[in-house]
């Protein structure tokens, strides 16, 4: 028996389809874990002392994948100061690996600005959030 060939087209459309929505519930997944770990009030208690470098300040113009891909250095160089930081990396690492073909996690960070690890989670938030929002289906 062959299959007629509308039949097989409209599996394989239909397959494609099942690959980009798991990418987007995949995607969805781990910023919400990331926000998720963010929230927990305990990080911000025994990380509320450590400075790192400020990504956020400066250039506006800075494309989402780049400051996911610097967060993941900001949140590697932090991870001494709060268990939940190891899942964020992780997290943060699968995002820019997904999304991004410029981008290789962690990215270089220049020395600069600096603000505290409090503040620097808080503005990550922020972005996953609206993210969150953009990749939602």
């Amino acid at each position: 028996m062959s299959s007629p060939v509308p039949v097989l087209l409209t599996f394989l459309a239909l397959s494609a389809c099942q690959g980009h929505m798991a990418a987007l519930l995949q995607t969805s997944t781990l910023l919400k874990e990331s926000i998720r770990l963010l929230s927990d009030p305990e990080m911000k208690v025994s990380c509320d002392k450590m400075n790192v470098t400020n990504i956020f300040a400066g250039n506006k113009k800075v494309d989402d994948m780049e400051i996911l891909c610097k967060a993941t250095t900001v949140t590697l160089e932090a991870q001494s100061c709060h268990k939940h930081l190891r899942g964020i990396y992780i997290n943060l690492v699968k995002l820019v690996q997904m999304k991004s073909a410029v981008h290789k996690a962690p990215c270089p960070v220049a020395a600069g600005n600096t603000t505290s690890l409090c503040d620097f989670l808080e503005d990550l938030q922020k972005v996953l959030q609206r993210l969150v929002k953009d990749y939602s289906v």
